[in-house]
């Protein structure tokens, strides 16, 4: 017997063991979740007739003889059921008790898989909540005749005792509050949505007493030359605000699958059919091969108690402010001979925009054309004049600016009920209206302004809006930051949603050749993605997952689940006037074509001039965001049009997107300490090994062995491992052995050229897969080894 023979027999008896050991674990948890099932049910059922039969029954407990005679208990579990709920009941923790069927139940529920359930906190927040209801119990029915329930009140012994003792050392009152805490405690602990619900109730109710409706008047004036302020009224709109709802719920999105499959995936998978893809894998293996998340199966998002609310940041317009600033605009419009008929106030964060309804007759132009008069006459900042639907807009910064928090954003009813899968909180409207975009619709977004404006801080409300509403394996970053410190915060998120090149130093790009390096990778990604698609047979990224979520796309082919790739660079000024069109060409080419596959570019820049946003960048950047410049020149540069040279800085922006028009918006704020929480609050929990590897990009100039005859003398290292591979899927594809192996295309492409060198595989056919030209191991085995003499 040939020592291939006798280990191929040594695998196939250690695939037999792995199945019959994983059998039998199976058949055990079964049989331990039908044992809780039952004992939950009984536990239960017991406990509800020994409320109504507990004084019918109680003879039995004294009774010596109590499983010899034939007298029958009133309790439906029987004497078995009496005894067992007169213990948890009256002996331990009355009514308290009927938390116990609960925590057997969701130990069944983990049994059979039903639903996740972490067994160390059901267990804690089962014991905390049967004592705590004990006392309650027992402090509440003590003020009442029915003290004396089962004997020992409707607490049990436990409660009873308990409740004496915390009456006896701080008094009712005093027992009353810290059994209140206690059960507010164990409720948080049950679920975090009673102290995101107790937060926003008071928030709320700050909030909604200052929204409270003002008074209505109306501007009119018979002459327009002498208007009587007596007369002329102001009308304020009340807007819904942004309010704080128990907790994020997060768009709906799919999840990716890992990157990678193990090598005991690999021994196991026997393509057969497509509709039969893994025949000896048990059901719940399959669907664990298929569910990403199960990666990092423990993973919890941050929670909103790490921001900052800023309620003391937020500043109401005062009614004087208002009737001023109407009185100037009617008094400069009549200047002109404008008559104003009324003026409505919707109030922002940092500017209350005034809708103006002119006299009939009046031209628009003529109102828009008095823009430097207005501001004049205000003597305010961020004065715009725009057209509304069917009035005139003046735009007024507000005397005191409020700040927009981030977590007032992601708590906002809207953002709950959106459907997105790359969401993007970005701040109020001069309406007062939650503001977020969906970045996969959008499809890559261009951020420029002056120094000091708020574009970091709009790139960080970007990142941080993704990592509150994404789990890691749905979406990664690609960071790149040539001042090396405004993204340095996220390194730390380098094993969650962080993606790099497999020989990066670190996961927050600063070198430029290594951004030249990162771009072209991810040309290499987004035309491996679009080879999927096209065996998929699908358009886009969605439908693709979709279609492998489902199970009717084959892993052993190399599908994956694809998850999303958010490029931002920062500085992207700086990348241009060191590397020019090394640059610029493949951010182009993404931008073109990376939307279908699940790439979006994000980038920013603190010039922007022609030279830096060219008519390639802007062509290909629809969507844009200005933060305030200096002239107006670089607001037309940027938005095609003026406006972004009226903001007033300090996060007021505006956004420009296809399909709508363009739109004043109060950036959200969150600060350096908020970033640090929530990546600290990530990387302490359990991560990938390492970040995810884009495809490894090799320097056509550095690449000599792209030039010349393959060398089988200087064989990959991996040259074996994916030869077994190939043989093993008979699939001779460059894209099966990048994925199996998680190797750049280029690498991959080598290794297909050495295989086809050693006879393995056939010649390039073009669309076609390379023929295998080896059926079996044993084959496969000689070849190795007269490779190995040459």
């Amino acid at each position: 017997m040939t020592a291939q023979k006798k280990k191929s027999k040594s695998k196939k008896k250690s695939k037999q063991v792995r199945t019959i050991d994983h059998s039998t674990g199976r058949v055990i948890r079964i049989i331990v979740g039908c044992l809780f099932g039952v004992l939950a049910i009984f536990t239960l059922a017991a406990l509800i007739s020994y409320l109504f039969t507990w004084s019918k029954d109680l003879s039995l407990a004294s009774d010596p003889e109590l499983f010899d005679n034939s007298v029958a208990a009133e309790n439906s579990g029987g004497k078995i059921g009496f005894l067992w709920a007169q213990f948890l009941v009256s002996k331990l923790f009355g009514l308290g008790a009927f938390v116990i069927p609960f925590f057997l139940g969701a130990v069944a529920v983990l049994c059979f898989r039903i639903r996740k359930v972490n067994i160390l906190k059901l267990s804690i927040v089962t014991i905390f909540g049967a004592i705590i209801f004990s006392v309650f119990f027992s402090y509440i029915f003590s003020f009442t005749s029915m003290d004396s329930l089962f004997g020992n009140g409707a607490g049990g012994s436990y409660g009873y005792f308990a409740n004496e003792w915390l009456c006896r050392m701080l008094g009712k009152l005093g027992a009353g509050c810290v059994i209140a805490l206690a059960i507010l405690i164990w409720l948080s602990l049950f679920t975090p949505k009673v102290a995101f619900w107790f937060d926003s109730l008071i928030f709320n109710a700050a909030h909604w007493e200052r929204k409270r409706k003002e008074p209505v008047v109306e501007a009119e004036s018979d002459d327009p030359e002498e208007p009587e302020d007596d007369d002329e009224t102001l009308e304020t709109e009340e807007v819904e605000g942004v309010s704080e709802p128990e907790e994020v719920v997060v768009p709906k999105a799919k999840i990716p699958a890992s990157q990678s499959t193990t090598a005991d995936d690999v021994e196991l998978i026997i393509e057969k059919d497509d509709n039969d893809f893994f025949p000896d894998l048990p059901e719940d293996e399959k669907a664990r091969l298929f569910d990403p998340r199960l990666d990092l199966p423990n993973y919890q998002q941050p929670p909103l108690s790490l921001l900052d609310d800023y309620r003391d940041k937020w500043y109401e317009v005062s009614r004087d402010e208002l009737e001023k600033n109407k009185s100037k605009i009617v008094n400069a419009l009549a200047n002109y001979k404008i008559k104003v008929e009324s003026i409505v106030a919707k109030m922002g964060p940092t500017v209350t925009l005034y809708k103006i309804h002119i006299a009939d007759g009046v031209r628009i132009v003529q109102v828009k054309r008095l823009e430097e008069d207005i501001a004049m006459s205000l003597a305010a900042k961020g004065v715009r004049v725009i057209t509304l639907t069917d009035a005139i807009g003046i735009e007024v910064a507000n005397e005191k600016p409020s700040i927009v928090a981030l977590k007032s954003i992601l708590n906002s009813p809207k953002f709950k009920e959106a459907t997105m899968e790359l969401p993007m909180a970005l701040g109020i409207t001069v309406t007062n209206e939650p503001f977020f975009l969906d970045l996969e619709k959008m499809p890559h977004l261009l951020i420029a302004g002056a120094t000091g404006m708020g574009k970091s801080v709009g790139l960080n409300a970007i990142i941080a809006s993704l990592i509150y509403c994404k789990h890691p394996s749905e979406m990664k970053f690609v960071l790149v930051d040539p001042k090396k410190v405004e993204l340095s915060l996220y390194n730390k998120l380098e094993k969650h949603f962080l993606a790099m090149l497999p020989d990066g130093d670190e996961a927050i790009i600063t070198d430029n050749t290594k951004v030249i390096h990162t771009l072209n990778s991810l040309c290499t990604e987004m035309d491996s993605r679009y080879d999927l698609l096209k065996m998929a047979d699908v358009r886009k990224i969605k439908e693709y997952n979709e279609k492998f979520l489902s199970r009717k796309l084959n892993p052993a082919k190399g599908h994956m689940f694809l998850p999303y790739i958010v490029v931002i660079i920062d500085e992207f000024a700086d990348l241009l006037m060191t590397s020019g069109r090394e640059i610029e060409e493949p951010i182009a080419r993404l931008a073109q074509k990376a939307r279908a596959v699940g790439i979006h570019l994000v980038i920013a820049t603190q010039r922007p001039t022609t030279d830096i946003i060219t008519g390639t960048i802007k062509a290909n950047f629809n969507s844009r965001i200005a933060f305030k410049v200096n002239a107006m020149v670089d607001s037309k540069t940027i938005l095609d049009q003026t406006g972004a040279n009226r903001l007033i800085g300090r996060g007021d922006m505006l956004v420009s997107y296809p399909g709508a028009e363009l739109t004043r918006v109060q950036c959200a704020l969150i600060d350096t300490d908020e970033i640090k929480r929530i990546t600290k609050f990530v990387s302490d929990q359990q991560g990938y090994p390492h970040a995810f590897y884009l495809p490894e990009y090799v320097d056509k100039d550095d690449d000599e062995s792209a030039i010349g005859a393959v060398d089988l003398h200087k064989r990959d290292k991996l040259f074996e491992e994916a030869a077994k591979i190939v043989v093993q899927y008979q699939q001779g594809s460059t894209s099966l052995i990048q994925r199996k192996l998680n190797l750049g295309y280029n690498r991959a492409g080598r290794i297909i050229d050495q295989l086809e060198a050693a006879g393995i595989v056939g010649p390039y056919g073009g669309s076609k897969a390379r023929s295998v030209l080896v059926t079996d191991f044993d084959s496969l085995d000689r070849i190795l080894e007269s490779l190995d003499h040459i």
